[in-house]
């Protein structure tokens, strides 16, 4: 999914360094950890956890709007809704321009 070692702690919320413990299997990975990287990555708990069955349960994530949603709940509410507004205004924006494909 194209993402660095820090990029996916932050993203199941845990550092760097306790991801990189479980990786390396001197640190076994807590249940919570697991539920978080199925729901957040709609990943397939079997496959996971036993290799067995289909990678994803249905599509794969949509990876920038799990870093945005990430980022914006970690932000407080006055910067929330700042970025509401801008996402608002960029919307409108894009309906006057041209499609471009990103």
């Amino acid at each position: 999914m194209n993402l660095t070692q820090k990029a996916f702690a932050a993203s199941i919320f845990i550092s760097t360094s306790h991801y990189t413990l479980i990786e390396t299997g001197k640190r076994k990975i807590k249940g919570s950890f697991l539920d978080s990287i199925c729901k957040i990555y709609n990943v397939n708990k079997d496959w996971l956890t036993s290799g067995q069955g289909i990678m994803f349960n249905n599509e794969p994530p949509d990876v920038k709007l799990e870093e945005l949603v990430g980022i914006f709940k970690r932000l407080n509410g006055h910067f929330q809704g700042y970025i509401l507004d801008q996402v608002k205004n960029l919307e409108k924006l894009q309906k006057k321009e041209p499609k471009i494909d990103a």
